[in-house]
């Protein structure tokens, strides 16, 4: 390695695993390395679902552990859930899952003061039960929330206790439906009408801020020799994930695979009308003034769940006997709420499609290929509507995350979309967070300059569709009308 390399930390939480990756950085070159997993299991306990973040914060500190000497640290994590703190900075209890079912029934609460058309046009953010927004009105009454003196979203909690320092990272608080897409600010309006204190959120943070120092005590837990400084990113993972989008131009559409797929278009400014509204897309804030515009969508939590109800069977041959059944047999609607919680997923996708009329799948093939057509035929609609929607047409389409190892279900999103697929880079959260970090410390130029970079060093994989679209579109007209 050239003296001019340095090596970042890259913390990357996600819903059910936590990383710590190192990636090194110098002229022309890019890698990454994984130090460190560790679970990441919610515990149900009697007031509901919880993360366990001591378990987390532990992991982090192992991971550091292994990561030898670094220049800088990075968080990056899920959205939308917080750690409350009371006055003399201690957390208030585990933080809620957002999976958890308080927020059940509050959407309606809170329309009745701000009605949705009217919260949209001010946030831009889809609606989705789990929203802080939602959490914090369902919490508005506990006694946990009145002792609250601080809110600190899941990543800056993670710094806070690695410094000593708070603040709020934007694209995250982006996720709140408490940001203003145009003025890249807090929402005042919105917060006053629904009783929500703003003064429980620490200052704003942008990605490449400095976000303090590791503590002495973090120092010696980690054997790291300090100073070591704390680097805001994107800490909305799908923020680093988009930045680290491997695109030549404008014209493209990006999916961010896992747990969610998250589908749309990078824009200068959000859409805010009333029909894109009702299409249910969301503006979330990116790096260097872009928008995060994208419809989120089940994603492979479907396949996650089944594979866990089925005892976790080979992966690879379960795809290769998937890739045999007929295409498009039956398709479910992969953004249904029915699918949000845990448990039975198997014998709810066959309930989904017999209520519908469809053949039901009964082998763990069928429905997993059942699961493949259905989010395919999502990444389609969502990609068809981003485009309609924001009055930008794309010319290919990037498939980042978890979801690029997954041939089949690459292969069956270029054929639904009509479009070229490049699958890669698979880390592209952990990409996106170091490559933050890097260009903090002047290692890398901006963003164009940091996709060129990850075209040129990561491996990629390029799907061309195969045959027409008009089975596709006959099974989208098909599902709507179901």
């Amino acid at each position: 390695m050239s003296a001019a390399v340095q090596s970042y930390a890259a913390v990357d939480l996600g819903a059910s695993s936590g990383r710590v990756m190192v990636g090194r950085v110098g002229p022309g070159s890019l890698e990454v390395s994984e130090v460190h997993r560790f679970p990441n299991r919610p515990v149900r306990v009697p007031e509901g679902l919880r993360w366990d973040v001591l378990g987390l914060y532990a992991g982090v500190l192992e991971g550091l552990r292994a990561a030898g000497p670094v220049d800088s640290v990075g968080i990056d994590s899920w959205a939308v859930d917080y750690g409350l703190l009371d006055a003399d900075g201690a957390l208030l209890g585990n933080p809620v899952h957002y999976r958890d079912s308080r927020t059940e029934g509050i959407a309606e609460k809170v329309w009745a003061s701000v009605p949705a058309d009217e919260l949209y046009a001010a946030t831009g953010l889809q609606y989705a039960p789990f929203n802080t927004l939602y959490q914090l009105t369902a919490a508005r009454d506990t006694a946990q929330l009145r002792s609250a003196r601080r809110l600190l979203m899941i990543p800056d909690l993670l710094a806070y206790w690695l410094t000593g320092e708070q603040g709020t990272e934007l694209t995250n608080a982006s996720t709140t439906q408490l940001i203003d897409p145009r003025t890249r600010d807090w929402a005042h309006g919105v917060a006053k009408r629904l009783g929500i204190d703003l003064a429980l959120f620490a200052p704003l943070r942008r990605p490449g801020d400095p976000a303090g120092l590791l503590r002495p005590e973090v120092l010696e837990e980690t054997g790291l020799a300090g100073p070591v400084p704390v680097t805001a990113v994107g800490s909305h993972d799908t923020a680093s994930a988009v930045a680290a989008v491997p695109a030549d131009g404008e014209r493209f559409a990006y999916i961010c695979t896992g747990t969610w797929s998250l589908a749309g278009l990078e824009l200068d400014a959000p859409v805010l009308t009333e029909e894109s509204r009702a299409a249910n897309f969301t503006n979330e804030l990116g790096l260097d003034g872009t928008v995060r515009y994208l419809r989120n969508i089940m994603g492979l939590w479907l396949l996650q769940e089944c594979l866990r109800a089925w005892g976790e069977p080979d992966l690879g041959a379960l795809l290769a006997e998937a890739a045999e059944v007929p295409a498009l047999r039956s398709v479910v609607d992969a953004g249904d709420a029915a699918f949000l919680a845990p448990g039975r997923m198997p014998e709810r996708i066959a309930d989904a499609c017999r209520a519908s009329g469809q053949p039901v799948p009964n082998s763990p093939a069928e429905v997993t290929r059942c699961i493949l057509d259905s989010l395919a035929l999502a990444h389609r609609k969502a990609v068809q509507d981003a485009q309609r929607l924001a009055g930008q047409g794309v010319d290919v389409v990037h498939i980042v995350g978890g979801g690029t190892r997954n041939a089949l279900l690459c292969q069956l999103t270029a054929d639904a979309c009509g479009l070229p697929v490049v699958a890669g880079p698979t880390e592209a959260a952990a990409l996106g967070n170091v490559l933050v970090q890097a260009r903090a410390h002047g290692l890398v130029g901006d963003l164009p300059g940091m996709r060129r970079l990850l075209a040129r060093t990561q491996p990629l994989t390029r799907y061309e569709p195969r045959g027409g679209t008009q089975r596709w579109r006959a099974a989208q007209a098909r599902l709507a009308g179901t």
